[in-house]
């Protein structure tokens, strides 16, 4: 997936397609019973960035294209899954193609909702989710290691990985998930190639009801807080239902019903920066007649990898990049007045690129 995607993941019936429908405005069926969420949904949403209209207006682009985050609503996950209980083993492969997980927690108390096990206890949740998440990775790396280690008999250079893969089991099978495992660079070098579900990142979306607006905050939330910590995983507390109803409103009406309810921001602008931020993403820009447009990059880019977003022919023709931060741009109305005043930098292929710069890409045809 060219786009950055998230999976939505959690337990049946804890708010995951309702968040899915409020992303993406698609309808996808919500439903009060285990499996109505067979295929993944896919919705595509653009990422809300006011920056990209100032400069469409400075250079009179004929359009604008946003940043997007591709978002998977994918089915209920159920204990036993990695053993293919539910529909365990496609939702794990659907897992497997996204770059971090969205997972929903129920934080609220609704008598008409059921609650799978019963009783609304979001670390328990967590916990169901997390060790089928844990033995699917179990089930994948000890075969993989059964074959590395028969492989290593006669490739001496592969006792590194099977050693790396060792350690990683042995992880795995304390119950623990890849992602608090200690690595070294070349150790995760290693188990880059190996898409573990347990190595993503991961974002606990706590789903608390109405009633606990606007400090979206209540024990499950604090308790749901209190694990991802421990994890190095972020949490984000916001309310499906809300979200939903915003969703039916347009821009204005959603902003004033925020307004009235002690809220600033829909849970979808906050989710999308929380999903940025756990990935390490920023966005550089470019602007000029026919498009103003956001790109998406690892922070850390340099300018000739980020000339690769655009097209591989300007990575390899790379001549320099000009530079102006987006400030600059608007401040002086513009790439040639940031240039007049001395605010247009030429950089080279190592300059590493900031959230926010505005690039025009030199380039050999």
């Amino acid at each position: 997936m060219s786009t950055l995607a998230c999976g939505i993941i959690g337990l049946p019936n804890v708010g995951k397609s309702t968040l899915f429908n409020a992303l993406t405005k698609k309808g996808a069926l919500a439903a009060n019973f285990p499996f109505c969420t067979i295929d993944p949904n896919l919705g595509i949403v653009d990422v809300p960035d006011p920056r990209l209209q100032v400069l469409s207006d400075l250079s009179h682009s004929q359009k604008i294209v946003p940043a997007s985050v591709t978002f998977v609503d994918i089915a209920g996950l159920v204990a036993g899954a990695s053993k293919g209980e539910g529909l365990g083993n496609l939702f794990l492969s659907n897992i497997r193609e996204t770059d971090a997980i969205i997972h929903v927690v129920r934080c609220f108390e609704d008598e008409e909702v059921i609650h799978i096990a019963g009783r609304v206890d979001p670390l328990s949740d967590i916990r169901i989710i997390n060790l089928e998440l844990i033995l699917a990775d179990l089930q994948m790396g000890e075969n993989l290691l059964g074959k590395l280690e028969r492989q290593a008999k006669g490739k001496k250079e592969l006792i590194p990985l099977v050693e790396t893969l060792q350690k990683a089991v042995s992880h795995l099978n304390e119950e623990k998930p890849l992602r608090t495992l200690l690595l070294t660079e070349e150790e995760q070098r290693h188990l880059f190639p190996y898409p573990f579900l347990t190595s993503k990142r991961v974002i606990y979306v706590a789903n608390v009801s109405e009633r606990s607006l606007p400090s979206m905050d209540n024990a499950s939330v604090q308790a749901v807080r209190a694990f991802a910590e421990k994890e190095g995983n972020r949490v984000l507390a916001l309310s499906a239902k809300l979200e939903e109803e915003l969703a039916g409103l347009t821009e204005e009406e959603a902003r004033s019903y925020l307004e009235s309810i002690g809220l600033r921001e829909t849970g979808l602008d906050r989710l999308i920066t929380e999903a940025f931020a756990t990935l390490d993403l920023i966005t550089f820009l470019t602007t000029g007649e026919l498009e103003t447009r956001a790109w998406t990059i690892k922070r850390g880019t340099t300018a000739q990898e980020a000339a690769g977003k655009i097209h591989t022919d300007i990575q390899k023709g790379f001549i320099r990049a000009e530079v102006v931060f987006y400030e600059d741009m608007i401040t002086y109305k513009g790439r040639v007045g940031a240039k007049e005043a001395g605010k247009a930098r030429s950089e080279g292929k190592e300059y590493v690129v900031k959230d926010g710069d505005v690039i025009l890409f030199y380039h050999h045809s």
